[in-house]
């Protein structure tokens, strides 16, 4: 079965994500695949839209440096090397996107809740990610 050369696992460094990466690495020893992680930072301007009246620099910075730390640990329980763990700021779903396509990953891992209706056009990682993803994207069910 050795279809997929670099996976990518998209991880939101809950504890649900440990349930994703299973699969990934899981595949990772099916496919003799190389595995690669990220995790995408939402800036606070982006979140809030900007109406804070200000400076939020230091805030993200602490959430970077906290976000840095936990992806570090979290890549290690999996043995995935530094080079392949990737901190990344901006929106979720154009990140992943432009990352898999940087690194020539030809598969997508991504955690889903299984939303749908109303609760899924409110926003779902897993379904920007689907949508316009440059390669196969398989979506863990995590959650109720």
């Amino acid at each position: 079965m050795g279809e997929y050369t670099h996976i990518l696992v998209a991880v939101d460094l809950t504890e649900e994500s440990r349930h994703v990466s299973k699969r990934a690495c899981a595949l990772r020893t099916a496919c003799g695949a190389e595995l690669s992680c990220a995790h995408v930072i939402e800036p606070l301007s982006l979140a809030y839209g900007g109406d804070i009246p200000m400076d939020l620099s230091t805030i993200q910075e602490q959430i970077q440096e906290t976000a840095r730390a936990h992806l570090k640990e979290f890549a290690k329980t999996l043995d995935i090397a530094p080079g392949n763990q990737h901190l990344v700021f901006g929106r979720p779903e154009t990140e992943i996107h432009a990352l898999a396509n940087q690194i020539e990953a030809d598969l997508i891992v991504v955690g889903s809740h299984g939303r749908h209706g109303l609760a899924l056009l409110l926003g779902s990682t897993a379904n920007g990610v689907l949508h316009g993803a440059p390669c196969d994207v398989l979506a863990v069910r995590v959650g109720n």
